[in-house]
């Protein structure tokens, strides 16, 4: 029997399933396609972008506007790269922007994005490793001085614990729980040096980051609402959970410090898709699909140093030590993942990628 020939996917299909955000406009500049990259990448509908346009995303002065514009006047492709693309309403991205002429139809553009390059933020997020590693060298050397008061504020933690209830001992519990895990900080401090991998096992995100918000609503964070939105079917992750705890209290202290009075800090996890990166010394390309945002209020960070937020001593704040973002950029770095800084809809967006247990990638 003769084997029955392929059904050719629909053109339409092919369009969307294309990875990189696409525009295809006609001569008068109206949107005639859009791609669902397209669609996340401008946080625009394709119903809406044909009925109302593009140009209307971005300020009068814009580049991209101007590329475009460059385009239709030359007849001939243009290529942007690193482009910095600010949207109105203050979201800023940095992206390649090709726009190229399509064949035998007169006028007719392609606009296409490539989101800021992998490999440069990877690359950016190990220069920012190593320097964290200086930094948390020089940490290493005032170790001693942090372990003598942590054991007084541990022991008076414990007396003042007979004398409570039962909700004072267990914030007092709370209060030697975390001693004992900035002493084990400390004591890995000291020994920064040392290459060798830190010990991973299967942990629950959710738990890491309800442990870290309790940790923020009796503290630093007693004075701001906090909201969650979490993926609930999230698998595990292979982490280490003080080190991650670390990191994310980090970044929690960071959002609060930086919201407004009466604001609100979210938390937000997610599977996301297609991002993989090239592992260190196998050459294996691994995926980073687990996403948790933590979310501010706040203005951001200054233009001038947005995309140094995580590099030792580099601070928004004028009080700031410039040395809880490096942190981060080191945990999530030896976890194998990636931390970014990002600005939308008047909200600062602090972003970690992770990747999830061998098994349950799989």
């Amino acid at each position: 029997m003769k084997p029955r020939p392929a059904t050719l996917p629909h053109p339409a299909d092919i369009w969307n399933a294309l990875p990189a955000p696409m525009l295809l406009l006609a001569p008068e500049g109206r949107v005639a396609l859009a791609n669902s990259a397209s669609e996340t990448f401008l946080n625009v509908s394709q119903p809406v972008l044909v009925e109302k346009g593009w140009e209307g995303l971005f300020p009068d002065d814009s580049p991209l506007r101007s590329l475009v514009a460059e385009a239709r006047a030359s007849r001939t492709d243009i290529a942007a790269y690193d482009l910095l693309i600010e949207f109105i309403g203050g979201r800023r991205v940095r992206a390649d922007v090709l726009i190229g002429r399509l064949p035998d139809r007169e006028g007719w553009l392609a606009l296409s994005f490539q989101p800021r390059a992998v490999t440069s933020l990877v690359d950016r997020q190990m220069g920012q490793q190593g320097a964290a590693r200086s930094a948390v060298g020089v940490a290493a050397m005032l170790a001693h001085e942090i372990k003598n008061p942590l054991s007084g504020i541990r022991g008076a933690a414990q007396l003042l614990s007979e004398s409570l209830d039962e909700d004072g001992q267990e914030l007092t519990g709370l209060i030697i729980s975390e001693v004992d895990r900035v002493r084990a900080l400390i004591d890995r401090m000291e020994g920064f040096t040392d290459t060798r991998p830190p010990q991973l096992q299967r942990e629950n995100i959710h738990a890491i980051l309800g442990h870290v918000r309790r940790l923020a609503e009796a503290g630093f964070g007693k004075n701001i609402a906090f909201k969650e939105r979490y993926d609930p079917s999230l698998p595990l992750l292979l982490g280490n959970r003080d080190a991650l705890v670390q990191a994310f209290l980090n970044l929690l202290k960071n959002a609060v410090e930086a919201s407004p009075p009466g604001g609100a800090v979210t938390l937000t996890t997610a599977y996301r898709q297609g991002l993989r990166v090239r592992a260190q010394g196998t050459g294996a390309r691994v995926s980073l699909p687990l996403e948790v945002c933590v979310i501010d209020e706040g203005e951001g960070a200054p233009p001038a140093i947005a995309d140094h937020l995580f590099e030792p001593f580099v601070s928004a704040r004028r009080e700031g030590t410039g040395l809880g973002l490096a942190l981060v950029a080191k945990v999530v770095g030896d976890h194998g993942g990636i931390v970014e800084y990002d600005r939308r809809e008047g909200q600062t967006l602090l972003r970690v990628l992770l990747p999830l247990a061998p098994e349950m990638a799989q």
